[in-house]
Order: structure tokens, then sequence, then C-alpha cells
């Protein structure tokens, strides 16, 4: 199958690129990046909030389907600046949505979504049927891109899937996770010495559920072949594990052999739990999250970082 992949330069989208061509897929990557992207994706410079460019690689390519990773996903910066994420997450899904259409074949769309469309008194662990209840600019902006492709499939114009990410972490051989505002490449840094010390919002105690990215892209590729015109479905995808901020610390502290500095601040108004039942993505399409205990995640993490920051000196 020919596949697109916007946001392939990203964290997530590199590694959903690689384990499509992995799985023997043609892979198209649109980027705006100068980044590397994958061995054996086709890399076409471009932006997806220009409609005529992305039609120009759509409508010729014969694009069987897309996975849709650009999106702005910073939850704090949407607060101050939500006009940029309901630009990029709702526009740029829109324009996505408008390029499909007169493909001579209903296309595949699998968009990578997030627990933060749920609401944040939502009972743990947290299902599908959960209240869509999103408490910032972010997650209202996904939740509107989910709407928005839940519509289209029922036209039966595509069929699609929405993967709603709890907490991605890790690393491929090369490949870390580069944004020091999340939890574990700020602990890495601060293992690897780029970083003085990590700064803990309250007492480390609030729980989280961290999949690592190669789980992560798997579930992209499981959920393409998924995919049925129209037919729209959300599924969460977690390790369904539950990890403190703690258990992240010693964990790193363990891998790395060194202790990690960590001061408290205030503790932030977030909730004190969030884990994802992923029961429907197991029964349905068959993933089960194999890389995703936290030893395994943090080692890869600062096994990538190793790699790729040695490589930059």
């Amino acid at each position: 199958m020919r596949v697109l992949v916007t946001g392939a330069t990203g964290f997530v989208g590199h590694a959903v690129a690689a384990a499509l061509v992995e799985a023997g897929h043609e892979v198209v990557a649109l980027t705006r990046s100068d980044r590397p992207v994958p061995p054996g994706v086709q890399r076409i410079s471009g932006d997806l909030l220009d409609e005529d460019a992305v039609a120009s690689v759509i409508a010729p390519a014969d694009v069987e389907g897309v996975c849709h990773l650009a999106a702005l996903v910073r939850v704090r910066d949407s607060r101050t600046d939500p006009l940029a994420y309901w630009r990029t997450n709702v526009g740029g899904t829109l324009g996505l949505l408008r390029a499909f259409r007169g493909q001579p074949a209903p296309p595949r769309l699998v968009i990578a979504s997030t627990c933060a469309v749920y609401a944040d008194r939502a009972p743990q662990p947290i299902t599908e049927a959960a209240a869509v209840e999103p408490g910032s600019p972010y997650g209202t902006s996904k939740w509107a891109a989910d709407r928005a492709v839940a519509d289209v499939a029922a036209t039966g114009e595509l069929g699609a899937i929405s993967l709603r990410a709890f907490n991605v972490a890790g690393g491929l051989p090369g490949h870390p996770d580069r944004d020091e505002t999340r939890l574990i490449p700020k602990v890495v840094a601060v293992a690897q010495g780029r970083a003085a010390e990590l700064v803990v919002n309250g007492d480390g105690s609030a729980v989280r559920d961290f999949v690592h990215v190669g789980d992560m892209a798997d579930a992209f590729v499981r959920a393409l072949d998924a995919c049925r015109p129209g037919h729209w479905t959300a599924y969460n995808v977690g390790g369904g594990r539950r990890v403190t901020v703690s258990d992240v610390v010693a964990a790193a502290e363990a891998v790395a052999g060194r202790r990690i500095p960590v001061r408290h601040g205030p503790a932030a108004q977030e909730p004190a739990e969030l884990i994802a039942d992923t029961t429907l993505i197991r029964r349905e399409l068959g993933w089960h999250p194999r890389r995703s205990d936290i030893e395994r995640i943090v080692t890869d993490a600062l096994h990538a970082a190793r790699v790729a920051y040695s490589a930059s000196e």
C-alpha cells in the first residue's frame, strides 16, 4: 500500500514511517522540516496547511492510506496560544480531508489522537466509552479533528481510526524524543548531564501510563490494515501499567547508574492518575504493548539519546 505520513520527522511519526516500511508499505513523508526521514521513505517538502500542496501529493500519487501525525501537542502552550492549535490541529486535518475528495477508492486514514480528550474526572482505567470533556485547547482541538474525521467517514468517503495515545516515550536507535518539556526526555537529559536537575510538580506520586514509541508505531500499522470504508473507531493506546513520577526517576537511576537530582515544586492542577484501558485495541486489532514496561522505555530512551546527541557533537 502507498501510504502518506504527515509529521514523519517527529518523534512518533518517524517511528510510524519506519514501521510501515518494515511492514512492506511504500511510504511518502510530507514534511516542512529538514530533519531526516527513515531509510526507504520518500520525502516531499510541503506544509500541511497548504491545501494545494497536500492535494498535489495525494491526487497524483495513488495514495491509498494516510497516517496523520502532524500536530501541535503541548497542553500548556495550547492555553496561551489556542488559535495556533485550532489552526494546525483542526485546520490541517480539514485540509487533508478535502484533499481526499475525488479519489478513485475510499482511502484509509489513521489519525493520532490523545487521552487529553477525556474528562479529568473519568473513572480509571479510562475506556473509550468515557466522557469526552477536554480540559485544554489542545484536547479540544484534537477532539474536533476526531469528530471531523468520524463525520466524513460516515459518508463512506473513507475508513478511519483515531488512536488515543497516553504518554508515548522510549526511543528507537538514534531517534530520541527531544522534547524536554516531557518527563522522560527531561530525566534522560539530567541522567546524561545535559540538564542540572529534574523539577517535579508535587511529591512525585502522580500516576501515568507510558507506552513505548515502538508499540505506538505498531498500533498505527495494525490500524491502517483495519480501516474500513464508512467506519470510524477510536482506540486507546497505552502500556496499561501504573507508573509514578518517582518510579520513572528510580528506573532512570538504576539504568544510568547515577543519582538524578530532583527538586520538588508546587503540585500542578492535573489528574492524580491517568491509565488506559486497552481492552478494545487488544481484542479487535490484536495489539499488545510488548515493549512498554518502564525499565525498557527508560533504557531505550537513554540509548537513543546517547547515540543521537553524540553524533551531533
